[in-house]
């Protein structure tokens, strides 16, 4: 009977696993909000840069968000900084070398925000298997949801 159950739960973990195709996976009910930084003049963000950050806070208008991270690079920071302002969070750092891991443990069961850059962002939607394009682009964000079966749907939106 143990055995049995044992291979039933094995058997779950690697369907799980293949639910988005990927590498690793989101867990049930799970979603990530994916955006890069804003636009930039050298390591700071410019003017454009700050009023997107801005547009972020509206664009998120009406989805409950549980922790925002992104990491330790300024012009991240900085463009999540007026979400994290309006929602009261903290900022929760994460390496940006292998964010993925730790990304998705964040986000079982939540809505977490990740504000990356290019080499991150596309990390994790190949560890995620997720369609192409990855949100490489400035305005570009997409919405990695994991519905109660493990089905990943991505949403793309422009801000």
């Amino acid at each position: 009977m143990r055995r049995r159950h044992f291979l039933t739960l094995a058997t779950a973990s690697l369907l799980a696993g293949c639910a988005t195709g990927g590498i690793r996976a989101l867990a049930p009910n799970s979603t990530i909000i994916v955006t890069r930084h804003a636009e930039r003049t050298g390591a700071d963000l410019n003017d454009a840069g700050r009023a997107r950050a801005r547009k972020l806070v509206n664009v998120l208008d009406g989805i409950e968000i549980d922790a925002i991270h992104s990491p330790g690079i300024q012009r991240n920071m900085d463009t999540a900084a007026p979400l994290l302002a309006a929602r009261g969070l903290p900022l929760e750092r994460i390496a940006q070398e292998d964010p993925t891991p730790r990304l998705i443990r964040s986000a079982a069961g939540r809505t977490v925000v990740w504000v990356g850059n290019k080499g991150n962002i596309q990390t994790i939607w190949d560890d995620l298997a997720l369609p192409a394009p990855a949100p490489l682009d400035y305005g570009d964000m997409f919405i990695i949801r994991s519905d109660a079966m493990g089905r990943v749907s991505v949403e793309r939106r422009l801000y």
